[in-house]
């Protein structure tokens, strides 16, 4: 246990004088109660062997006097505590065709809007990570608790490059196991990815935001299987029109049009669903499948509260008893 304020824990240092103080109280009450009763004045008292009773008030106001000092000091401590939560990762194409203005301001535009909207829907509980895919991906904001920084990190994606959703989903997994994941893409294979083991991940759901356009050999679909196998869904967000648009790349007009088909068959084979980007029901329905399981985390928290109460329950305690024995607080 730690305290936010050890120094009121130097008011302990007093107890001893309370204690002092009272023992010299009790033996002037004594004096004074032999003095009267040698004048025959004062013959009452407690039976012998009940003399104790008369402590026990002051012991627990003692008690609760080095409790409060104790709250004063906001001690903190660790504790167990049950939580719902999930993980979440945002993976968003960052490929230049999401620079395509066929939808305003255009996809990329669009994308970040329904992400930070997205994000905006979760509770507390939920741990959302980012990551960035074009030709390969990278983990822009590991899951986290802190919704803010995952709006900054959203905030602050940039452009370039080709399209592998592949590469997105296999670094969402990663992001989502907390460690890079070693699979042999080789032997990967739309046949034999459910024999690929790398974990089970139960629960944690990838939203991938893409126009669907591939530009490398890898399979999205196969990648998604291996998601599937690992107990991750996958869901999926359209952006873009399928007429499509021109973008400019390196100076040259390049035409570029969504892929609804690709998006879809990833979703599909981890039992999750495709949306469009201008969908707000649509998006809203995602949130209602985030897993929140309840888990049991240890947090440092303050528990001054916890102290202040337990000195209330020893003064009640004290007050009832000394009014129930001697008929006053004494």
């Amino acid at each position: 246990m730690t305290f936010v304020s050890p120094g009121w824990l130097f008011g302990l240092l007093f107890l001893p004088v309370v204690v002092v103080a009272y023992v010299l109280a009790r033996r002037k009450r004594r004096q004074r109660t032999a003095a009267l009763a040698a004048q025959g004045l004062f013959t009452t008292g407690l039976a012998r062997g009940r003399t104790w009773r008369l402590h026990v008030p002051f012991a627990l106001f003692l008690v609760a006097l080095a409790l409060l000092v104790v709250a004063s000091a906001r001690p903190m401590t660790t504790v167990k505590a049950p939580r719902r939560e999930a993980t979440v990762v945002l993976a968003i194409d960052v490929s230049n065709s999401m620079a395509a203005a066929d939808i305003k301001p255009s996809r990329i535009g669009a994308a970040k809007v329904a992400a930070a909207d997205f994000v905006r829907e979760q509770p507390a509980g939920v741990r959302i990570g980012v990551v960035a895919f074009g030709p390969s991906a990278v983990i822009v904001q590991p899951p986290s608790f802190d919704h803010a920084v995952v709006l900054n990190a959203i905030d602050h994606l940039s452009l370039g490059g080709g399209t592998s959703m592949a590469a997105g989903i296999l670094t969402s997994l990663d992001a989502i196991a907390g460690k890079t994941l070693i699979v042999n893409k080789a032997a990967l294979t739309q046949d034999n990815s459910a024999q690929v083991n790398i974990g089970y991940y139960g629960g944690a759901t990838i939203v991938l935001f893409s126009d669907g356009e591939d530009t490398t050999q890898a399979s999205p679909v196969t990648m998604a299987r291996l998601a599937s196998t690992a107990g991750v869904r996958i869901q999926t967000v359209g952006l873009g029109t399928v007429t499509g648009t021109t973008v400019q790349i390196d100076g040259f007009s390049v035409a570029t049009a969504m892929d609804p088909q690709t998006l879809q068959a990833v979703a599909g084979v981890t039992n999750g669903s495709y949306h469009q980007a201008d969908d707000p029901a649509g998006l809203k329905a995602i949130s209602k499948t985030i897993n929140l399981h309840f888990t049991v985390v240890t947090e440092y928290t303050e528990v001054t509260a916890l102290f202040a109460v337990a000195a209330a329950l020893f003064l009640v305690a004290g007050a009832l008893i000394s009014v129930m024995w001697f008929g006053r607080v004494v």
